[in-house]
């Protein structure tokens, strides 16, 4: 009877959505990376977090789900953006999100061609890597560059 119970759970789509969501997951294996990099125990995070540290297993399984505040607080800890909970994540993960799982997995139309240039993943990317040049006029000679290559292209239409 039991069995038939879960069978059934499973096979209602907002089972999938909410529970051990790929998601969920891959930000868990992301904590988990962080913090055996800095070598610190799931203790240490749970200790500085003020949980358990059966909690921060928890969460680095994906079997709970980490709250945006929580996550602040850990990349705070673990002395990471909040996105690096996020990067590296595969087409096949991100289809799994809630909004994508109920719309079968399509990406809607502002995400495939956002109209602000800077909703677009390339821009995000460009700005990381130019913040990343620790030269201040190193980064203003880039800016130029750009500029100057951009005014001296044919327009586009």
């Amino acid at each position: 009877m039991a069995s038939k119970a879960a069978d059934k759970r499973k096979d209602d789509p907002n089972y999938q959505i909410t529970n051990n969501n790929p998601i969920d997951v891959h930000v868990g294996r992301r904590v988990r990376l962080r913090r055996t990099l800095l070598g610190m125990s799931q203790e240490q995070l749970g200790e500085a977090l003020n949980i358990t540290f059966q909690q921060v297993q928890k969460y680095e399984r994906g079997s709970n789900r980490i709250s945006s505040s929580r996550l602040w607080d850990i990349a705070q800890i673990l002395d990471v953006p909040v996105s690096f909970f996020f990067d590296d994540m595969s087409d096949d993960t991100m289809a799994h999100s809630p909004r994508r799982m109920k719309a079968g997995g399509k990406l809607d139309e502002y995400e495939e061609n956002p109209a602000d240039p800077m909703a677009r993943r390339e821009t995000l990317e460009l700005v990381r890597a130019y913040y990343s040049i620790k030269n201040p006029s190193l980064r203003k000679r880039i800016t130029e560059m750009v500029k100057s290559v951009a005014t001296a292209l044919p327009e586009e239409k």
